[in-house]
Protein backbone atom coordinates (compact mmCIF):
# COMPACT_ATOMS: atom_id res chain seq x y z
CA UNK A 1 0.00 0.00 0.00
CA UNK A 2 1.07 3.34 -0.50
CA UNK A 3 -1.22 5.66 0.94
CA UNK A 4 -1.29 9.54 0.37
CA UNK A 5 1.36 12.06 -0.04
CA UNK A 6 0.90 15.68 -1.10
CA UNK A 7 0.62 19.18 -0.90
CA UNK A 8 -2.66 19.04 0.89
CA UNK A 9 -3.25 22.76 0.85
CA UNK A 10 -2.29 23.46 -2.71
CA UNK A 11 -4.93 20.87 -3.48
CA UNK A 12 -7.63 22.67 -1.35
CA UNK A 13 -6.37 25.81 -2.86
CA UNK A 14 -6.64 24.44 -6.07
CA UNK A 15 -10.04 22.61 -6.00
CA UNK A 16 -12.91 24.31 -7.55
CA UNK A 17 -15.61 21.15 -7.41
CA UNK A 18 -17.97 21.16 -4.53
CA UNK A 19 -17.25 17.75 -3.24
CA UNK A 20 -13.81 15.57 -4.33
CA UNK A 21 -12.71 12.84 -2.68
CA UNK A 22 -8.74 11.93 -2.79
CA UNK A 23 -8.28 9.17 -0.70
CA UNK A 24 -10.17 6.66 1.32
CA UNK A 25 -8.56 4.19 3.63
CA UNK A 26 -10.41 1.59 5.68
CA UNK A 27 -10.84 3.91 8.51
CA UNK A 28 -10.82 7.06 7.09
CA UNK A 29 -11.42 9.58 3.64
CA UNK A 30 -9.75 12.60 2.78
CA UNK A 31 -12.41 15.31 1.00
CA UNK A 32 -11.86 18.33 -1.03
CA UNK A 33 -14.70 21.07 -1.09
CA UNK A 34 -15.26 24.51 -2.08
CA UNK A 35 -18.68 26.29 -1.56
CA UNK A 36 -19.34 29.22 -3.12
CA UNK A 37 -20.35 32.60 -1.37
CA UNK A 38 -23.79 31.90 0.45
CA UNK A 39 -23.33 28.49 -0.18
CA UNK A 40 -23.62 25.68 2.56
CA UNK A 41 -23.68 22.23 2.53
CA UNK A 42 -26.65 21.85 4.49
CA UNK A 43 -27.44 20.23 8.09
CA UNK A 44 -26.44 16.91 8.57
CA UNK A 45 -25.85 13.97 11.73
CA UNK A 46 -23.35 11.24 10.94
CA UNK A 47 -24.51 9.27 13.76
CA UNK A 48 -21.54 6.71 13.26
CA UNK A 49 -18.35 8.97 12.09
CA UNK A 50 -16.58 11.78 13.44
CA UNK A 51 -15.43 14.67 11.19
CA UNK A 52 -12.70 17.28 10.65
CA UNK A 53 -12.55 20.20 9.11
CA UNK A 54 -9.80 22.66 8.13
CA UNK A 55 -9.78 25.91 6.03
CA UNK A 56 -7.51 27.05 3.45
CA UNK A 57 -8.89 30.25 2.14
CA UNK A 58 -12.29 32.06 3.07
CA UNK A 59 -14.34 32.63 5.56
CA UNK A 60 -17.40 30.59 7.22
CA UNK A 61 -19.24 29.48 9.98
CA UNK A 62 -19.23 25.76 10.56
CA UNK A 63 -22.58 25.18 12.89
CA UNK A 64 -22.09 22.76 16.10
CA UNK A 65 -25.42 21.57 17.50
CA UNK A 66 -26.51 25.18 17.03
CA UNK A 67 -23.33 26.44 18.06
CA UNK A 68 -22.07 29.11 15.30
CA UNK A 69 -18.22 28.77 14.94
CA UNK A 70 -16.57 31.22 12.82
CA UNK A 71 -13.95 29.97 10.79
CA UNK A 72 -11.41 31.83 8.56
CA UNK A 73 -7.59 30.53 6.65
CA UNK A 74 -5.97 27.75 9.04
CA UNK A 75 -8.44 26.69 11.38
CA UNK A 76 -9.43 23.65 12.07
CA UNK A 77 -12.81 22.04 13.70
CA UNK A 78 -13.85 18.68 14.55
CA UNK A 79 -17.31 17.98 14.57
CA UNK A 80 -18.40 14.87 16.63
CA UNK A 81 -20.39 11.87 15.98
CA UNK A 82 -24.11 12.41 16.18
CA UNK A 83 -23.82 16.55 16.21
CA UNK A 84 -26.16 17.88 13.78
CA UNK A 85 -23.82 20.50 11.60
CA UNK A 86 -23.57 22.55 8.83
CA UNK A 87 -20.78 24.69 6.83
CA UNK A 88 -21.57 27.90 5.28
CA UNK A 89 -19.94 30.12 3.56
CA UNK A 90 -20.32 33.79 4.68
CA UNK A 91 -17.76 35.63 2.74
CA UNK A 92 -17.35 37.03 -0.69
CA UNK A 93 -15.18 34.87 -2.04
CA UNK A 94 -15.19 30.69 -2.59
CA UNK A 95 -14.63 29.09 1.10
CA UNK A 96 -11.95 25.96 0.50
CA UNK A 97 -11.48 23.31 3.09
CA UNK A 98 -10.37 20.17 3.22
CA UNK A 99 -12.29 17.26 5.41
CA UNK A 100 -11.80 14.07 7.12
CA UNK A 101 -14.56 11.72 7.90
CA UNK A 102 -13.69 8.86 10.02
CA UNK A 103 -15.07 6.54 8.78
CA UNK A 104 -15.51 7.23 5.53
CA UNK A 105 -18.70 8.67 3.95
CA UNK A 106 -18.66 8.70 -0.08
CA UNK A 107 -17.59 6.57 -2.88
CA UNK A 108 -13.88 6.75 -3.27
CA UNK A 109 -12.62 8.88 -6.34
CA UNK A 110 -16.15 10.59 -6.67
CA UNK A 111 -16.20 14.13 -8.20
CA UNK A 112 -19.30 16.29 -7.51
CA UNK A 113 -18.60 19.74 -9.60
CA UNK A 114 -21.55 21.37 -7.69
CA UNK A 115 -23.74 21.42 -4.40
CA UNK A 116 -26.80 20.46 -6.87
CA UNK A 117 -25.20 17.75 -8.49
CA UNK A 118 -23.96 16.26 -4.72
CA UNK A 119 -27.58 16.53 -3.53
CA UNK A 120 -29.07 14.45 -6.56
CA UNK A 121 -26.54 11.91 -6.44
CA UNK A 122 -25.79 11.49 -2.43
CA UNK A 123 -27.38 8.76 -1.34
CA UNK A 124 -26.09 7.05 -4.77
CA UNK A 125 -22.51 7.74 -3.59
CA UNK A 126 -22.81 7.14 -0.39
CA UNK A 127 -19.61 4.80 0.62
CA UNK A 128 -19.61 1.14 -0.63
CA UNK A 129 -16.83 0.02 1.34
CA UNK A 130 -13.90 0.05 -1.28
CA UNK A 131 -10.68 2.05 -0.43
CA UNK A 132 -8.42 3.60 -2.55
CA UNK A 133 -5.81 1.17 -2.70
Amino acid sequence: MKGFRDDIEKLTEENTDFRRVLYTGKNLQLVLMTLQPGEEIGEEVHEDRDQFFRIEEGSGVIDIDGVENAVEDDIAVIVPAGARHNVRNTGDEPLQLYTIYGPPEHKDGIVQATKAEADERHHAEEWDGKTTE
